[in-house]
């Protein structure tokens, strides 16, 4: 599966790493040159550099590796190339005080959903640090890690639990697209355990058995 990569930060860079080393040809964009052509050095497995719209031109999947408050002016820059695509958005609109910044708006998939309106959009891998997908696999207590996946299009969700397949995880099916303002509602809560309170954010709920009384 061809993917595109808008990015060339560190989410970027541990997904994009493993789905080369599963065979997938990745194509990292940015609009530094030379950013992309470090980081396409790094992963290696064929990875290549372009610029952000031969990246998405690139991708069967295009992995939306921006901040929230970039990615929307991008990806509408980009709509027309993105169309019809499978595009995977992991980006946490959390600000300072662990609050979401999105508050009681569109969530930030929507968003770029509305910036795309032919794209196919999917919220996931916004639960984890990026050292957990750099795990080979991330397996915790003998258990491989689930990813929850948010979309509306079977065929984009199929493309999204693949690459999840490929990092040693689970797949997820948490709803249509309007449910990912509950992903990154979930991402605020867990940072805001983890990071201010140093707690630990698995302990909250009860095992699959008990759940539901």
């Amino acid at each position: 599966m061809k993917i595109g990569v808008l990015g060339t930060g560190r989410m970027a860079d541990a997904l994009a790493t493993q789905w080369a080393r599963a065979g997938h040809p990745v194509t990292i964009g940015g609009r530094d040159a030379a950013k992309a052509r470090r980081l396409a050095d790094r992963i290696g497995h064929g990875a290549r550099p372009a610029g952000l719209r031969a990246a998405a031109e690139a991708g069967e999947v295009v992995l939306a590796a921006l901040p929230y408050g970039a990615g929307t002016g991008v990806v509408r820059e980009l709509r027309d190339a993105l169309a019809g695509r499978t595009l995977i958005d992991c980006a946490n609109p959390v600000g300072p005080g662990f609050q979401l910044l999105t508050g009681q708006g569109p969530s930030a998939a929507h968003q770029l959903a509305e910036a795309a309106p032919d794209a196919r959009v999917v919220k996931a891998f916004n639960l984890c640090h990026e050292d957990v997908w750099r795990r080979q696999p991330p397996v915790f207590d003998g258990r491989p890690l689930a990813v929850p996946l948010c979309g509306d299009h079977p065929d984009a969700l199929a493309h999204t639990a693949t690459l999840v397949h490929d990092l040693g995880c689970t797949p997820v099916h948490a709803g249509p697209l309007s449910r990912a303002h509950l992903l990154e509602a979930t991402a605020a809560l867990f940072i805001g355990l983890w990071l201010g309170e140093h707690a630990d954010a698995q302990a909250i709920a009860p095992p699959l058995a008990h759940a539901a009384g």
